[in-house]
This record gives C-alpha cells, structure tokens and sequence, in this order.
C-alpha cells in the first residue's frame, strides 16, 4: 500500500464524539513510552503526523487520521499502571474501552509491544480483556533496531507462549522498528488485506 495523504482529522474525548463515518478504522494502543507516536509517522511516512513526546502518556484524547481517504488510523491513549493508595491498580482509559466495544467499523486493533522486554502482566492483562471483549487484535513488536534478532524472537516466543494459555491461535505479529522502518510494508500490506474483506459482523 503507498500512502498518498495522511491527514489529521479531529481527536475526540469519548465514543459519542468519534466521527460518526463509514470509514474503517485500525486502532493503535500500547503502554506509554513504546514508540506509538513513532509508529504511526512512520506508517504514514509523516514526520509529525502524531506528536512524539519525551513524556510518557502525553495521549489523552482518540485521535483520528485519514489515510489515503479511504481508512482511518486511530491513536488511543495508551494504558499503564496508576498508584493510588500505595497500590498498584490497573488503569485503562475509559473512552478507549468504549471505543473498542462499541465501535462498529473499527477493523482491527494493533497492540504495540516492546520487543526488548518479556512479557509484562499489564499487557496480558489488556490482550485477555481485548480477547474476552472478541476484539480483533494484533501484536506489533516495536524497537526491534535497538537489540539483536535473537533477543526480540525470544519475547515474541514468550509472548505467545502465555497468549496460547487462553487463545487457540497466536494472533498476527509484526516486528517493526520506526527508525529504519522495518515492519512498515507488512503492517500496511496487513490493512490493505483487511479493507478488501467485508465488514465484521
């Protein structure tokens, strides 16, 4: 797939004020600081399509980008772990869980994973919730330039180790680094595909 425009289209603050469109939508969703924004620019080969940010967690509303005129890309804010009372609780953004459930052209949902790290139980926590919600779902491994091949298939292969203790079937995996751009052509390849297939039901 060559992306020909890639435009901003509104952010929205829960599922009411999502564009009410029959665009189908690829969801990208990960914990803070695992390259989403980086992604997404180089998906659409965008410097500054979604803003890069030195914070972790600066995604606070659901941003909605136009790809070609035909999909829309949908950045979610991402999901982490919040202290409250010295405990540690699991803190998902509301509006992205009612996006996610209730949104009837959304294609498919790709979670961002860091593929120098082993399985984090805030991630299997969300990709349970994504499977028991049947939320169509996929694993990108991002920062894969920043340690060796080995390693990365080492994560990827305890990842779906503990997946398979719920799910018959891995779901779809890429690796992908924002940097030199590895991953980009099987992620859109993968959206290409699933905009030819019919609309979920």
């Amino acid at each position: 797939m060559k992306i020909k425009s890639a435009v901003f289209e509104r952010s929205a603050t829960d599922l009411a004020s999502c564009p009410r469109w029959a665009l189908p939508e690829f969801a990208f969703i990960g914990r803070s600081n695992v390259g989403k924004s980086s992604l997404i620019n180089s998906l659409s080969e965008r410097r500054a399509l979604a803003k890069v940010s030195d914070t972790p967690g600066k995604t606070k509303l659901i941003n909605f980008f136009v790809i070609n005129g035909t999909w829309s890309l949908v950045d979610l804010p991402g999901y982490g772990y919040a202290k409250l009372a010295k405990v540690q609780r699991f803190d998902f953004n509301e509006a992205s869980a009612d996006f996610l459930e209730g949104r009837r052209n959304l294609r498919q949902v790709f979670v961002l994973l860091d593929s120098r790290l082993p399985p984090q139980a805030i991630d299997l926590e969300f990709v349970r919730w994504l499977d028991d919600s049947r939320v169509p779902f996929a694993f990108v491994f991002t920062k894969t330039d920043k340690q060796s091949a080995s390693h990365a298939q080492v994560n990827v292969a305890l990842f779906k180790q503990q997946v398979s203790q719920w799910r018959r079937e891995p779901p779809p995996i890429f690796l992908s680094s924002a940097r030199t751009g590895s991953g980009r052509g099987e992620i859109l390849s993968f959206i290409e595909k699933a905009l030819a297939e019919p609309l979920r039901a």
